[in-house]
């Protein structure tokens, strides 16, 4: 099992560093229903998390049972080498090209603008949507499910692993929860200097990441394919 942790931790780190996500919960705090909203949203994280890692174990423990080990080996070595294509051929480059030229202030997404508005609902819909569908983290949430589900591990083995991976890749949206739950409005000046920062680089720091992970996910792809 530590073996598969090491593979799967660098996903996790990954996956925790959402700028976006880390500027809602930000924004959440800064709101009146900042303690009720802020939970909501990072039970929705998890939730989201969880249910796609969930569904992937449960088909590819499925196939492997149907088509036998090796060929849901190769199956999955195909998956890590698609994910890892798109990362590199549309991830990277579309969040290089988003980047705000010298002087321009980044273009960010309108429902940020009526965060202080949100139900809890709204709040834990938003974390659910940002950690499952959104692009980079569906992407390497399948490839760290497919990584766990291949490794042979035991089925409670196979659940704690990706409970392990799923607290890593929450880190982000726990500590800034964490972090005003103790300090309270005296946390305000270091989160906003987290926001600000975070929504000048967001494009930046993405197209680094899709870039690392492209290429990891590409290697492992090939390696599972050529080995």
């Amino acid at each position: 099992m530590g073996s598969v942790l090491g593979e799967i931790l660098p996903v996790a780190i990954g996956i925790t560093l959402s700028p976006l996500p880390i500027v809602a919960v930000i924004l959440i705090l800064f709101t009146k229903k900042a303690r009720t909203n802020s939970l909501a949203f990072l039970g929705g994280w998890l939730l989201g998390l969880g249910i796609v890692g969930f569904i992937v174990l449960a088909l590819v423990n499925a196939g492997r049972v149907t088509l036998g080990d090796e060929t849901e080996s190769l199956i999955s070595g195909v998956i890590k080498l698609l994910l890892g294509l798109f990362l590199l051929l549309r991830g990277a480059p579309n969040q290089w090209r988003s980047r705000p030229k010298e002087g321009e202030e980044p273009e960010m997404p309108k429902w940020m603008a009526a965060i202080d508005q949100f139900s809890a609902g709204k709040a834990l819909g938003l974390a659910f949507l940002l950690s499952s569908v959104n692009p980079k983290n569906l992407t390497l949430n399948l490839a760290a499910t497919v990584t766990i589900a291949d490794s042979g591990l035991a089925t409670g083995e196979q659940a704690l692993t990706f409970a392990v991976f799923v607290i890593i890749g929450s880190l982000s949206i726990v500590a800034p929860v964490l972090y005003y739950l103790v300090a309270g409005k005296n946390a305000e000046r270091t989160l906003t200097t987290w926001k600000v920062w975070l929504i000048a680089n967001n494009a930046t720091v993405m197209a680094v990441l899709f870039v690392v992970f492209g290429f990891k996910l590409l290697g492992d792809g090939l390696a599972v394919l050529l080995g």
